[in-house]
């Protein structure tokens, strides 16, 4: 964390003219200052990418041996998110995501599972 604002220290500093230099026209150190800042700015990214990378390796197991089927049967039992509205919370706790009006009603589930076409 102290590399990342130390860059962006940097950055920001170095965007500043010093007393002892000529100032320039206002549009050349402007578009000097924006490309400084965004130089400040790609650093700031790249030590947080670096940063974060040996986390994330560890939490790869987890997001593909469970996050990943877990996403995948909850896509599996709603047919399209866009069919439904935000989910709401009852003062219970309960959550309930309500199916929008203007969507098709679902196909009956029969006994045994089964669905009738």
């Amino acid at each position: 964390m102290k590399h990342i604002l130390t860059a962006g220290l940097i950055a920001a500093m170095s965007s500043l003219p010093a007393s002892a230099q000529d100032t320039e026209a206002p549009e050349s150190s402007f578009s000097e200052g924006i490309d400084l800042f965004a130089e400040g700015a790609r650093l700031i990214m790249e030590g947080l990418r670096d940063e974060m990378e040996p986390m994330l390796e560890e939490l790869r197991p987890y997001l593909e041996e469970e996050m990943l089927p877990f996403l995948q049967s909850l896509g599996e039992m709603m047919d399209d998110i866009t069919a439904y509205e935000m989910p709401e919370q009852l003062p219970n706790g309960d959550i309930i995501i309500r199916r929008r009006p203007d969507q098709p009603d679902l196909p009956e589930v029969g006994e045994g599972g089964e669905v009738e076409l």
